[in-house]
């Protein structure tokens, strides 16, 4: 779904009028902003199928720092493999990569561990890499990559519409103070039962990602 339709979904229920862009006026603008507001709430509440993406970066012989390119510091690490030596990648806290590189010889090999360290100047968040990559390798990072606030009218939502329609719906309600039927706060739990209904929907492709482990 469009940033323009949504808003327009959002209008209608309002009972204001479509409009043919997003900008047309101070109202809808205003409306767009809340599918913005709404879009941010829903996309962090969950790891959503419609946001995982693999990254793949190929490493060079010496260079332990590498960017997740195209994440804009909008990405959540999953898992990271290094495909070419077929083994899974362990986290390790910045402290314990700095204290590897900084206060001492840095080992080289196959990289084995990772750790996030800042964003380069593009904003794409960086990692770093333990041993310093002695050779290439291609590493794969499973991620979820929250998209950027949605701008121009054709700009596409990703993940499950209703719950966005419906927050930015509670969010606009709570603005204008009256909608002539449905209470703000009904808005609000109609917006979080759609939320529920969502996750719920998408959380069946990943069961072992709902399930605690004590060990």
């Amino acid at each position: 779904m469009t940033y323009l339709n949504l808003v327009n979904n959002v209008l209608r229920r309002l009972r204001e009028d479509q409009v043919t862009t997003v900008y047309a006026n101070t109202y809808s603008t205003m409306v767009g902003d809340f599918i913005n507001d709404a879009k941010g709430i829903i996309e962090t509440a969950w790891d959503w199928s419609h946001l995982r993406k693999t990254i793949d970066i190929s490493t060079i012989d010496g260079i332990h720092t590498y960017s997740l390119l195209g994440t804009q510091d909008y990405g959540k690490i999953l898992t990271i493999m290094n495909d070419t030596a077929n083994m899974p990648m362990e986290y390790r806290p910045q402290s314990w990569v700095d204290e590897k590189y900084v206060l001492g010889a840095a080992a080289e090999g196959i990289p084995t561990f990772y750790t996030y360290n800042g964003v380069d100047n593009a904003g794409d968040s960086q990692i770093d890499l333990y041993p310093r990559p002695n050779d290439t390798y291609v590493i794969k990072a499973k991620m979820v990559i929250r998209n950027a606030p949605l701008a121009v009218d054709a700009d596409k939502l990703f993940i499950p519409s209703q719950p966005v329609i419906h927050l930015a719906l509670a969010l606009a309600s709570r603005e204008r103070g009256e909608t002539g039927g449905t209470s703000t706060p009904e808005y609000f739990a109609l917006a979080d039962k759609y939320l529920s209904d969502a996750i719920a929907m998408d959380a069946q492709k990943h069961p072992d990602e709902t399930i605690w482990y004590t060990p």
